[in-house]
């Protein structure tokens, strides 16, 4: 019978050993599927727990890595203050901080360099800070008058230090001259009272032969070569005004080592790598707010190279000294090719 025949089957060597054989087989086949099973399952706790991470409307942290560039800025800083500020004393005093914001919340330290969007960086500081709450609303100014933040140098010698040593640290630069002439065009060329009456009389006085009395009265309509033989016949008129002031006079940065140095010409692309390297959150963003005189064409190298070519050689040459270490520290190419 059939059965029986299966029974005798069972009951031979070969038999026992194909049952044996069976038996490991399906051990193993099971003992792989459990694996498999305890992995899928690791694995999506894994991804379960990175999704726990982040809330709604955050992202991930990230490891903060400085660019290459940007690293590649602090180093070439660092090699031309040695170069040409060796001697310097390198005690830091207030004078050194005056220009430099604080803002606490997110350990911020910002320090201005006029026509650099400081009007623009200000307000991201006061949206920070909660002294506002729409960026785009803050007005210009808002960003000057009266302004509630503070500097770095109304605090104590220690938190002075303790905030250089323990804040963000940073500051945006531009080119030079292109930086000079948009502050000429708007502080002297455009209507500005406070500046015609405070430098735009004396220059004309002193540099415009037979001038009305009404260019005297008002000190309107200084032009551009007026105005870079005042800087060059009284250089330490450079230091009277912020907004032509040379940068690292402004920042000091043989002093103070900032985190980080950005670039105006890369502004959308710094900024934001900035502002995530700060902490920042990453709704806000730096605005692109022209405040004044909105109608004028931005000052672009273009249009600074309109207004240099009014300079013969020798001006060129004794402005672009001024501001060599300017162009020097921050990497910026000499803007004629007949400087030396």
């Amino acid at each position: 019978m059939p059965g029986m025949k299966w029974k005798i089957m069972l009951g031979l060597p070969w038999g026992r050993l194909r049952l044996r054989s069976l038996y490991w087989f399906l051990l193993v086949l099971t003992t792989t599927i459990v694996v498999l099973l305890i992995h899928r399952f690791d694995k999506s706790d894994v991804a379960n727990d990175k999704k726990q991470e982040t809330k709604p409307g955050e992202t991930m942290q990230q490891p903060r890595e400085e660019p290459t560039t940007i690293q590649d800025r602090r180093h070439l800083i660092k090699t031309m203050c040695g170069k040409y500020k060796s001697n310097m004393s390198k005690t830091i005093s207030r004078h050194h901080v005056n220009h430099i914001y604080v803002e606490d919340k997110y350990k911020i330290l910002y320090c201005q360099v006029p026509k650099v969007a400081c009007s623009n960086w200000k307000r991201i500081l006061l949206v920070l800070s909660g002294h506002a709450s729409d960026i785009e609303k803050i007005t210009h100014k808002a960003t000057y008058k009266d302004l509630p933040l503070k500097t770095l140098n109304t605090f104590d010698r220690a938190g002075i230090m303790e905030r250089l040593a323990n804040y963000t640290k940073f500051m945006f630069v531009r080119d030079p001259l292109e930086r000079l002439v948009s502050a000429y065009r708007d502080k002297l060329e455009n209507h500005n009272a406070y500046y015609h009456t405070l430098f735009g009389r004396f220059i004309i006085s002193k540099y415009r032969p037979n001038a009305s009395k009404l260019a005297l009265e008002y000190g309107d309509g200084v032009t551009f070569l007026e105005f870079v033989q005042y800087l060059l016949d009284m250089p330490s008129s450079v230091s009277k005004d912020i907004h032509w002031e040379a940068a690292n006079r402004l920042c000091n940065p043989c002093h103070i080592d900032y985190d980080f140095v950005g670039k105006f010409e890369n502004m959308s692309e710094e900024s934001e790598a900035l502002l995530r390297l700060a902490g920042v959150p990453p709704y806000l963003k730096l605005p692109n707010l022209k405040d004044r005189n909105p109608s004028d064409k931005k000052t672009t190298l273009s249009v600074t190279q309109k207004y240099m070519a009014q300079l013969d050689s020798l001006k060129r040459q004794q402005l672009y000294d001024l501001y060599k270490l300017d162009y020097l520290m921050f990497n910026y190419s000499k803007p004629f090719p007949d400087l030396y």
